[in-house]
This record gives C-alpha cells, structure tokens and sequence, in this order.
C-alpha cells in the first residue's frame, strides 16, 4: 500500500515540477520567475524525499538537506539582487 502511495505522490510532483518549469520558462516577469523557480527546488526535494521512502535508505534525505540550504541562500541572493541592484554591499 504504501508503495502505491509513493508513485502516486511521486506523478503529482513530477506534474508540480512541469506545471512550475512552465511558469518558469513564460512567467510575465522576473520575480513570478523567481518565485517558479523556488517551487521548483522544493518540488525537488519532495522528489528527493519520496524516493529516499522508496529505496528506504537515509542518504537521499541528507542530499535533500544540502539543497534545501542551497536552495535558500540562492533564493535570499536573487530577491536582494532584484530589490537593490547588488549583492554584497
């Protein structure tokens, strides 16, 4: 049951990551682009997560973990990038 559960969870977020990669790729302007695109990484992670219960095993949670932190500071660089022009002050 559960193995039904985690492909079923599995096909609604690979149709999460095609419904935010074309948001992505026609959004009307950068910050709708933006925010597509860190929908995308937390979609990746759920991906990431889901068949780490899969293949029952704790290494994808770690590899989920790291881009989560990657994922956040990325997103933090951008929205100030777009809100004043510069990164580093």
């Amino acid at each position: 049951m559960i193995d039904l559960s985690l492909r079923i969870a599995a096909v609604v977020v690979g149709l999460a990551l095609l419904l935010n990669l074309y948001r992505l790729l026609r959004g009307p302007d950068l910050a709708d682009r933006l925010l597509a695109l860190d929908t995308m990484y937390i979609n990746s992670i759920a991906m990431i997560i889901l068949y780490g219960m899969y293949r029952e095993t704790t290494l994808y949670f770690e590899a989920a973990l790291l881009i989560a932190l990657i994922g956040f500071v990325s997103t933090v660089a951008v929205a100030k990038f777009l809100l004043r022009g510069d990164i580093i002050e």
